[in-house]
């Protein structure tokens, strides 16, 4: 499971037929040392995750039972959940989004 970013959105006028009516977002891996990844990643969106949102993305099993069509779907990766707050232990509080983020 990864802390990501929701940075953009992904068209496809073709894709595999178990993808039809899934979003598929642009998401990059949060770091806690305020450093941007250079990773990102596609992620199917089952949940409405808007750019800029904080979220909690799963793999595998886990990613296909979250898009909800179990074994029947071309794709390993799903957002799980949008991030309200995360408190982490040297005391930030990192927001939800991008821009909600305290020192």
């Amino acid at each position: 499971m990864h802390v990501a970013t929701v940075i953009g959105n992904v068209w496809a006028t073709r894709k595999d037929a178990t993808l039809e009516g899934l979003r598929l977002l642009v998401v990059r891996p949060f770091t806690t040392d305020g450093r941007e990844s250079a990773e990102t990643m596609i992620a199917a969106d089952p949940i409405g995750a808007g750019i800029g949102e904080r979220v909690l993305v799963v793999h595998g099993r886990a990613a296909r039972h979250a898009i909800g069509k179990g074994h029947d779907v071309g794709f390993q990766t799903a957002i799980a959940g949008i991030i309200d707050r995360m408190d982490l232990d040297d005391g930030r509080r990192i927001g939800g989004h991008v821009d909600g983020d305290e020192a």
